[in-house]
């Protein structure tokens, strides 16, 4: 497949623009334009999302213990099923019809560097299920069941075990975020390798901490408000987010 990255952003070169507080609100609008102009293609996306959502709803049912390592899942495999939406937005960026199929095919031509870090998030999410396993470990008898992990929440006494799991979920999650957060549209749209698309994002969040926040809080809470209907609500606002996605990418790294 012909690579469609522009020779014009394949310089080694990477600068970081400054980003406004009002920079993350933009994305989401420009995000709810290209699910508008793709929308079948956004809704096929979409309707992988709620799949992952009733999949971890499962787990949980079955094995409460593997619910947080499995929430990993979706910053795992979130940014990599985004791949075809940020595909489609950078077809509509250069005025191009999006195609369904180049959209699932988005992977071609950056395989090696994809698969890497690819990688690099699947150990991250091993050691989280280690450390989240640990937690229960030393916090309960065994494992609980999906009453017993229900009912552990909502016992004052389990205060402590409520706070190392919260803090185990922050501290992962916060790392996955802040080496993944622009690092795949990088390296879909550049000639760029893993290692240095990680630490692009990693440098961003670093530098422009209280806007990226904003934009993870941003990203937290309509995740949360579209997964209360029985995950229905990752039909839409999963795709709008991944176009959201690549413009907060063209935004923050500059050309």
């Amino acid at each position: 497949m012909e690579d469609p990255t522009p020779q014009a952003t394949r310089s080694p070169a990477v600068t970081l623009a400054p980003l406004s507080w009002g920079a993350p609100l933009r994305w989401l609008a420009a995000g709810w334009r290209d699910f508008r102009r793709a929308p079948l293609i956004g809704l096929f996306y979409g309707g992988c999302f709620v799949v992952m959502g009733w999949a971890l709803l499962t787990v949980f049912e079955h094995a409460p213990a593997y619910t947080l390592a499995l929430s990993a899942g979706f910053l795992l495999m979130g940014p990599f099923l985004c791949l075809g939406l940020y595909r489609t937005s950078q077809r509509l960026e250069r005025g191009e019809k999006p195609d369904f199929g180049d959209s699932l095919l988005a992977f071609d031509t950056r395989t090696s560097q994809l698969a890497i870090f690819g990688f690099v998030l699947l150990v991250l999410e091993m050691l989280w299920g280690r450390a989240t396993l640990v937690v229960f470990a030393v916090s309960f008898d065994g494992m609980p069941d999906f009453k017993g992990s229900l009912l552990a929440l909502l016992e004052p006494e389990n205060l402590p075990f409520i706070v190392a799991w919260a803090a185990v979920g922050a501290v992962f999650a916060g790392l996955i975020y802040a080496i993944s957060v622009v690092s795949i549209p990088m390296i879909l749209h550049r000639q760029t390798d893993a290692i240095t698309a990680g630490l692009t994002s990693l440098r961003l969040v670093l530098t422009q901490t209280a806007v990226m926040l904003w934009w993870g809080a941003l990203i937290a809470v309509l995740v949360t408000v579209a997964m209360l209907p029985w995950f229905a609500g990752l039909l839409v606002v999963g795709p709008v987010l991944g176009h959201a996605s690549w413009h907060a990418y063209r935004a923050a790294v500059a050309d």
